[in-house]
């Protein structure tokens, strides 16, 4: 591990670009800098599998965690058959 508190570093990973933006989304309203990495080879076909690793700075690591657990906890609260996601197209 690297002193460097500007170092990135790998808080966690998905198969899903659009969950890793979420969680990057959520990591910045709460002040924490993060950003996604792989992004394009996980939206190649061809069965070819590859992580999206959302990624924050050494200093920054603590408060990520606690922040992804907290999102975590919210998303699991959602109760996604009263959610309104307008109408099939």
């Amino acid at each position: 591990m690297t002193s460097d508190p500007d170092h990135l570093e790998a808080l966690t990973s998905t198969l899903n670009e659009s969950r890793a933006a979420m969680i990057v989304a959520a990591l910045k309203d709460g002040g924490i800098d993060a950003v996604a990495e792989g992004g394009l080879m996980a939206n190649f076909r061809g069965e070819c599998y590859s992580e999206v690793k959302v990624m924050v700075r050494s200093r920054d690591l603590e408060a990520a965690r606690a922040a992804l657990a907290e999102y975590k906890e919210v998303m699991s609260e959602i109760d996604w058959d009263q959610v309104d996601v307008g109408e099939a197209e």
